[in-house]
């Protein structure tokens, strides 16, 4: 486990541990958050439910529902305002973390909104009888082929680009990059949209006279798109790591009935096999948008707890600090003002003649009691360091430990880091404020956090467990699996001010330990090896 009191390597690979570091620090954004068992089983089950719902609809596909002419207008309208909002939030990733594959995914949904509106405008019925804009016959096919082709395609560019993303920033400005993105992808689509409104007559067809007969282009059609789909969703899945990656599989997945119901059932308008192709699509259009507003609200949360606790710690810190520096310079003072005054004495009484051999004895004395006097009050500003024992309170350890690894829950899922946690039932509690405890398991934590940054992400493993030891005290260790501390470091990390980072300042595991002790406890380093550290709080039992 590296802590404040471990050695820090230099050198490229530092350097690139440093940039990595960099790049995971708060704010996270959702494209970097690893998707975890939680994620994978709620995804696994809309996809099971979306698959469920197009088996049943099926059979169904064919009956001939009655004409609603306000369906397209206004489930494709709210369809197009969610791709826009989607599209806004992606770009807001970007601003926050740049990375050029994020373009690809936020101008996916701007095709997908502008194709999905455009179609609308040009749908018979729709707010007009023969459309706004077309042939009023085949142009709406055509946008809806232009919506499904240019959405995967995008998503097949993000899949194939996330991981040749540098860490550096762009080198234009950030809100110039989007404009430019956005004013690229708008203007594909007028030029795509004037194509198929403007030449309709050019293009294949995909109804006779009548829009409930479609002809063998069209069906054709549909079994291209439900390729293409079924290929980036194939790709995608092959370089899934990220919870984005993963709800865009499922968004991929939830446009598939739209394409196998239209093949192998019915493709005619208002049927019920249409409607429910376009509720599909609708589910699939608001699927990243509420896992967006929920991970944004969770990151949120996330930052209002880590401001919460930076201030805490950072109060902490500076009190400590001046503390330190106050205690230091104020008892300090007079033995050294005592040793200066004596020493100049001695070398008067040297330069006399005759030279009184016994008062310099008695200074020399008098500078080797002041020196000893100077080294107590050292020992003794480590005192200052550690907090107000609050006499009489008791916390249970397992919910402190809980709620460290709460508080910790997204640094560890962003390290990928795997936590397993092995509490005993009924632990009693222990003489210790909760607050307190719960400060230092988050030090031990952070410090194995650490410890593990230059493990590949599969042997990054973290156990917290505690026990009873069915006496008089409750064990709470803390079990990481980085490189070990070296040997000559082992007997030292304890110290105060002992450190090796540059940037550290040697107080974390002191203070801890001397706070643990002040409640009658003990911090120590159970065994350390090239497997991992493991630190124990060894606490006793409330009374």
């Amino acid at each position: 486990m590296i802590c404040d009191d471990a050695p820090q390597r230099d050198g490229p690979t530092g350097k690139a541990d440093v940039a990595r570091s960099a790049e995971q620090d708060f704010p996270l954004v959702f494209a970097n958050l690893p998707a975890d068992r939680h994620h994978q089983t709620v995804a696994t089950g809309v996809a099971f439910l979306l698959v469920a719902a197009a088996v049943a609809i099926a059979p169904f596909a064919s009956i001939q529902l009655g004409r609603i002419d306000a369906f397209i207008p206004v489930l494709q309208t709210a369809l197009a305002i969610a791709d826009g909002v989607t599209a806004s939030l992606l770009f807001a990733q970007y601003a926050i973390q740049p990375q050029r594959a994020l373009l690809a995914v936020a101008s996916a949904y701007i095709c997908s909104g502008s194709f999905a509106f455009l179609q609308t405008l040009s749908f018979p019925g729709g707010y007009a009888p023969n459309g706004l804009i077309g042939d009023g016959l085949n142009t709406p096919g055509w946008l809806y082929v232009l919506w499904h082709t240019t959405f995967p395609a995008a998503i097949l560019i993000y899949a194939l680009t996330k991981h040749t993303d540098g860490a550096e920033r762009p080198r234009g400005s950030i809100r110039a990059t989007i404009l430019a993105t956005v004013a690229a992808v708008m203007s594909m689509v007028a030029v795509l949209t004037w194509i198929v409104a403007t030449k309709a007559q050019y293009l294949p067809s995909f109804y006779t006279d009548d829009v409930r007969q479609q002809t063998q282009f069209g069906n054709q059609i549909n079994l291209v798109l439900a390729l293409w789909g079924a290929t980036t969703l194939a790709v995608l899945l092959s370089r899934r790591h990220t919870i984005l990656d993963l709800w865009l599989l499922v968004t991929l997945l939830a446009c598939m009935p739209n394409f196998l119901v239209a093949m192998f059932a019915s493709s005619v308008r208002f049927s019920v096999g249409w409607y429910a192709a376009r509720g599909f699509v609708l589910v699939s259009s608001c699927m990243l948008l509420v896992v967006l507003i929920i991970e944004t609200m969770l990151l949120y949360s996330r930052l209002a707890s880590a401001i919460a606790l930076q201030r805490r710690e950072l109060a902490y810190r500076n009190l400590s600090i001046q503390a330190v520096t106050g205690a230091l310079a104020h008892e300090l003072r007079s033995p050294l003002a005592a040793i200066t005054l004596n020493a100049n004495t001695a070398r008067l009484q040297l330069r006399s003649a005759p030279v009184n051999v016994a008062d310099i004895e008695e200074l020399l004395g008098d500078i080797e009691a002041d020196g000893l006097r100077a080294g107590a009050i050292i020992s003794s500003i480590r005192e200052l360091t550690t907090k107000e024992v609050h006499q009489g309170t008791s916390t249970n350890p397992a919910s402190s430990a809980q709620l460290a690894l709460r508080l910790l829950k997204h640094d560890l899922r962003a390290e990928g880091i795997t936590v397993t946690a092995e509490l005993e039932h009924d632990l009693p509690d222990v003489s210790i404020d909760g607050l307190e405890l719960q400060q230092v398991l988050l030090n031990l934590v952070r410090n194995a956090m650490d410890a593990m940054k230059a493990r590949p992400a599969a042997a990054r493993l973290l156990q917290l467990k505690a026990s009873f030891d069915g006496q008089s005290n409750v064990v709470v260790s803390v079990h990481d699996s980085g490189p070990g501390i070296p040997d000559q470091y082992r007997e030292r990390i304890f110290d105060p001010f002992f450190s090796t980072k540059l940037e550290g300042m040697g107080l974390g595991l002191g203070i801890s330990a001397n706070l643990i002790e002040k409640n009658g406890g003990k911090l120590r380093l159970g065994k350390s090896s090239s497997e991992g550290s493991v630190f124990e709080l060894v606490l006793p039992v409330a009374g």
